[in-house]
């Protein structure tokens, strides 16, 4: 055969093939619908932005509680940790979270099936099948092993991942961020309860003063020294400071009571709970806010861990224009007649290749992209609010605390001149150089400085508490260690 019938020939064979995969190529194309206008979504807030400076601070500990040196707050922290109902609703979010991103996981491999029946049937003679098998009962059995795969030659099976995974971490991070807040509230009702339990010991101190000056006033008013309206004005203050003292009473029974709940435990179980506000010590603070707050916060982590997702949900979203691509094949036995099951006639086997193109869809396939974005943009202001509250109440915390320290200081110096005062009062009662009435004046403002200083002190504590909470509350970021099985990328 001459060679240029050969070449003719070897052409006109490879015609049908190129003819098809141009064909192939033209329907995958035109089957495309177009995404339309390219969408900016909103930008992040830099920390720069917000003041912070690039200065990595000291890590505070996992259990940060245990820097303020009470072993009975420690212990209650721990009761609470382990059994909060809010505390076990965020591990099952988590839970599930986890278990829907290993669902999505397997999306893009192979998924292989076995399946068997067997039936015994009477088939019309009336109906499709011929004689034999119509008018008799048969015996029929299927035994076929299938197998499905669809490529993920646009991503979108990745994206569908990496936006459950998302989900995920910042469920985790979510969690994270709940049993810190649930430290919080205990520790705070413990400085809280603390606080009370001063106050009414400087109240009770106050009772007894009052009593002692009512005493006081009846000799002198028998002795014609005061007239009935220092007598009056005398009886008057003791129903006042026992309004007082029953009102402390009420507040304490309710924090008890809110720790209690907060350990997950019965509304009477702490009624014996009497923590001291001078067992309780204060931390050191942080120069200056570094921009690695914003990686130590579990609520920002998980803000920006939603972001990541929406916008995989944007790229998943973005794979719909495109075509989808199904492969599955079979293979198996089929027979009527159990007796013929596994001979070779019986034998069944195929290929089904599916192509969906989204042709006339393209308009609900935009407003489902927009419905994507627009979300993409929600997750992302939730971050900046996110971040904008961390930066707002870690300064404000700081702040409170340096302000406080200041006014202890000051109160700190009255409290020592009202001391005074009440010792010269008292040592010129005791030489005869004064009544006990100055004394008992005396002591009022001294008693009212206790106050003061039982409210400042208890403050401090309680500012200390919020701002090891606004700085992370000892968290760091075990996001990525916990799914380190995932692919990356």
């Amino acid at each position: 055969m001459p060679l240029t019938s050969v070449r003719t020939r070897a052409l006109a064979l490879r015609r049908p093939a190129a003819l098809c995969a141009l064909t192939i190529a033209c329907l995958l194309a035109a089957g495309c619908a177009s995404p339309g206008p390219t969408h900016t979504p909103l930008a992040a807030t830099p920390a720069a932005a917000l003041g912070l400076v690039q200065a990595t601070s000291e890590p505070l500990g996992a259990q940060w509680w245990t820097a303020l040196g009470d072993p009975q707050l420690n212990t209650l922290i721990a009761q609470a940790l382990q059994g909060n109902p809010s505390l076990d609703m965020a591990q099952a979010r988590l839970a599930r979270a986890l278990a829907l991103a290993d669902a999505t996981r397997t999306a893009s491999q192979p998924h292989a099936t076995l399946q068997a029946d067997a039936s015994r049937q009477r088939y019309s003679a009336n109906g499709l099948f011929p004689p034999p098998v119509a008018g008799n009962t048969w015996n029929s059995a299927n035994l076929q092993a299938g197998l499905r795969w669809s490529p993920d030659f646009f991503g979108r099976h990745s994206a569908e991942l990496q936006a459950a995974l998302g989900q995920a971490r910042a469920a985790q991070a979510d969690s994270a961020a709940a049993a810190s807040a649930l430290a919080t509230q205990v520790s705070r009702s413990y400085v809280a309860l603390a606080r009370l339990l001063a106050q009414r010991t400087v109240a009770e101190r106050n009772l007894a003063q009052r009593n002692a000056l009512l005493q006081l006033t009846q000799e002198r008013t028998q002795a014609g020294l005061d007239s009935q309206v220092e007598l009056t004005q005398a009886q008057a203050a003791l129903p006042d400071v026992r309004v007082q003292i029953e009102a402390l009473d009420e507040q304490i029974m309710l924090v008890r009571r809110q720790v209690a709940a907060l350990c997950g435990q019965a509304p009477n179980a702490q009624t014996e709970l009497s923590p001291r506000l001078e067992q309780l010590a204060l931390g050191t603070l942080p120069e200056v806010l570094g921009a690695d707050l914003l990686g130590r916060r579990a609520d920002v982590v998980a803000a920006r861990w939603r972001v990541e997702a929406a916008a995989q949900d944007v790229a998943v979203a973005r794979t719909a224009f495109y075509p989808d691509i199904n492969l599955s094949a079979f293979v198996g036995l089929n027979a009527l007649g159990l007796n013929h099951l596994f001979s070779a006639g019986s034998r069944q086997m195929g290929v089904a290749p599916a192509l969906t193109l989204p042709l006339f869809d393209g308009t609900r396939l935009r407003a489902q992209l927009g419905a994507r974005q627009a979300e993409l943009d929600t997750a992302i202001a939730q971050y900046n609010g996110a971040v904008l509250t961390a930066v707002k109440e870690a300064g404000d915390a700081i702040g409170s605390v340096q302000s406080l320290t200041r006014q202890q200081a000051l109160q700190a110096q009255a409290a020592a001149k009202a001391e005074t005062a009440y010792d010269f009062a008292l040592q010129r009662f005791r030489a005869g150089l004064g009544n006990y009435l100055v004394v008992l004046n005396t002591e009022s403002p001294l008693l009212a400085q206790r106050r003061l200083g039982v409210d400042l002190h208890a403050r401090q504590l309680d500012t200390h508490v919020l701002l090891m909470q606004a700085l992370g509350g000892g968290w760091s970021n075990d996001t990525e260690p916990k799914l380190a099985s995932t692919p990356a990328r």
